[in-house]
């Protein structure tokens, strides 16, 4: 959501980014939960290896975990770097990752975490607690290291490790996100020899270190990241031999790659390819309620930290009365109907309903329900009048034209961008559709007036919270920061303040919930939809396959990676295993395909946490 790179939809984030059976569209399956079984089921027979292939539209800014904000790059980091804690794939409750276990001093300022001994780099060495000391360390010490994950450590007082197995944090005042604190670990040996971090993107030199359960291996601009198994990763080696995230420029090329069975699975499809897709042999369709919300950002007026203001977004956007009157303006029920064909839910709050607690919806005498007549009305007492021509023309006497920023490989935002061209143009304002393939520049420049905006929301909403706050604005008009908007209130700001140090969950609701409130009626963020996860598979590729959540959730952006470390080959296209068969246990619930499948649920470990993605979070 924001950023080194800003592309929002920002399908993380920052940070991305609560989170049912499958929806429709998905056969029915059986569930089978049984002890811990360490073969690899389907695959031991066949000679050849067996690749798990991804199409992506998303373009990765950076495999440096420090900079990258992106769903699909924080997605990556998830598979190859151990965070802390992790998402059960059920509730999305925390549960161990690099550390086994925590515990938190009365005063909730000195959190201990117990690291475990059987996490290894992937080069050998044992992950320590000097690792996460380091890499905590480094981001509270380097501003360019906290470029994606700052607003985690701003509060750190010190970070320690006083042995190997033993993590301490000292706070500065309490913080709520300890438990779900979205920062990959790094392994020291490898980063402290790093000078720029502002330029440095983790890609000069493969085999990439981690120790999650892939390790990066490969990588291409704009064409494939490749992953191996990652053979001591502690929960257990993947079952496929080799994973690979395909970049797709056209969404429909990636589905026409996945009906020739050149891809496994593809996210982010239209209702008209996933509808294609259900009839077709050996591919399945999920279709579950999504993380994402799909927006209308506004530019406040980009300034930085220091005070300066740049960019060249339209001055009569700095007035709430016109952003009033384009938030009435936009019906949100024929986007959901005619954009997504059903497949979303209309959007009020910031975050999504998948999020129980935190899902806010406005009062009704609050709400900003579609009313063209209302928002014309507003405009004219404003002085913004239509002349002989039907066009608004402002205080200077110049129309009223604006411009969006559209990202070129997104449908929806073409298609929205038609639907706003014809609402304000019958308000008399002009709206100019800007797609382009990267929307980054013009929009960590401040060169915009409104873009399409999204982010993928965490179980703990903090990350995408914060990138609205004054302390994520660039230090100059040079850097980037990590604002997502360059939005900087002082209600907002007291209220995240708040909400940050609450332990009582009700309360911190409660807080999470009155920053969605004003962030609805400053008008900057304009939520248009949630939409729904739609996205397929190949059947005769993957025979089982975690989602998250376990019952009815997705598959692509997870938070955690359930989905490709889980997933296992069919007998028709799996591969010898690289460790003899042997490929470790799997936590968690699976959907089979077909024929009832068994679900591995290893004993003692509990299975259900960017953004983008936040975060990221975002795409």
């Amino acid at each position: 959501m924001v950023k080194v790179t800003k592309v929002p939809s920002r399908q993380v984030a920052p940070r991305r980014l609560p989170r049912l059976l499958l929806a429709a569209g998905v056969a029915a399956t059986t569930l089978v939960v049984a002890p811990q079984a360490t073969a690899r089921t389907t695959a031991q027979a066949a000679d050849e290896n067996t690749t798990l292939t991804v199409a992506v539209s998303q373009s990765i800014d950076s495999l440096s975990p420090f900079l990258a904000q992106k769903l699909v790059s924080t997605s990556i980091h998830r598979l190859a770097y151990e965070y802390l804690t992790n998402y059960d794939a059920n509730d999305a409750k925390p549960i161990p990752g690099l550390a086994t276990e925590w515990k938190s001093s009365p005063d909730k300022l000195t959190w201990t975490y117990t690291i475990r001994k059987d996490s290894k780099w992937s080069d050998g060495k044992q992950a320590t607690a000097e690792d996460a000391a380091w890499t905590f360390n480094k981001m509270m010490t380097d501003e360019n290291a906290a470029t994606a994950n700052g607003s985690f450590t701003s509060n750190f007082k010190t970070v320690t490790a006083p042995d190997p197995q033993t993590l301490v944090i000292e706070l500065k005042k309490p913080q709520a996100t300890m438990t779900a604190l979205d920062v990959p670990i790094v392994p020291k040996h490898v980063w402290e020899k790093v000078g720029d971090f502002s330029k440095f993107n983790n890609d000069q030199q493969f085999p990439i270190v981690g120790n999650g359960p892939f390790v990066i291996t490969d990588f291409k601009v704009d064409q494939y990241i490749k992953l191996k198994p990652n053979k001591d990763f502690w929960r257990g080696t993947p079952k496929f031999d080799e994973l690979v995230f395909k970049y797709y420029k056209d969404g429909d090329a990636a589905v026409a790659a996945l009906q020739k069975g050149e891809v496994s699975f593809v996210p982010n499809l239209t209702p008209a390819q996933a509808a294609a897709l259900k009839s077709a042999k050996n591919i399945k369709v999920n279709d579950a309620p999504g993380r994402r919300f799909f927006a209308l950002a506004t530019n406040p007026g980009a300034r930085s930290k220091d005070g300066k203001t740049f960019g060249n977004g339209h001055k009569a956007l700095l007035e709430p009365v016109v952003r009033k009157a384009l938030f009435l303006s936009v019906d949100r029920t024929t986007i959901v109907d005619k954009v997504f064909q059903g497949h979303a839910v209309e959007g009020e709050g910031y975050i999504p309903p998948r999020f129980a607690s935190y899902f806010w919806k406005p009062e009704a005498t609050q709400k900003l329900a579609y009313d063209p007549a209302k928002a014309g009305l507003l405009l004219d007492q404003a002085g913004y009048k239509k002349n002989g021509d039907g066009k608004r023309v402002g205080k200077d006497g110049k129309p009223l034209d604006f411009r969006i920023l559209c990202h070129a490989t997104d449908p929806n935002d073409k298609a929205i961008g038609k639907y706003l061209q014809e609402w304000w143009g019958e308000l008399g304002i002009g709206l100019k559709v800007e797609c382009l393939d990267n929307v980054g520049d013009p929009w960590t420049k401040g060169d915009y007036d409104l873009a399409f905006d999204g982010w993928s929301v965490n179980p703990d909403p903090d990350y995408v919270l914060s990138i609205h706050t004054c302390g994520t604005l660039p230090a100059t008009p040079k850097d980037s920061g990590a604002t997502d908007n360059f939005i900087c209130d002082k209600q907002f700001d007291a209220l995240y303040a708040q909400q940050s140090v609450e332990y009582d969950a009700a309360k911190r609701a409660d807080l999470v919930k009155q920053m969605q409130s004003r962030l609805y009626d400053t008008g900057y963020m304009n939520v248009m939809a949630y939409p729904n996860a739609l996205e397929a598979y190949r059947t005769d590729q993957i025979d089982s396959i975690t989602t998250m959540p376990a019952a009815a959730g997705n598959l692509y952006g997870q938070d955690g990676y359930w989905s490709w470390w889980s997933a296992v080959p069919t007998t028709s296209a799996a591969g010898s295993s690289a460790d003899g068969g042997s490929s470790g246990s799997n936590s968690g619930v699976i959907i089979g395909i077909g024929a009832a499948v068994v679900v591995v649920v290893a004993l003692g470990v509990f299975l259900g946490m960017k953004r983008r993605s936040t975060a990221d979070d975002r795409e």
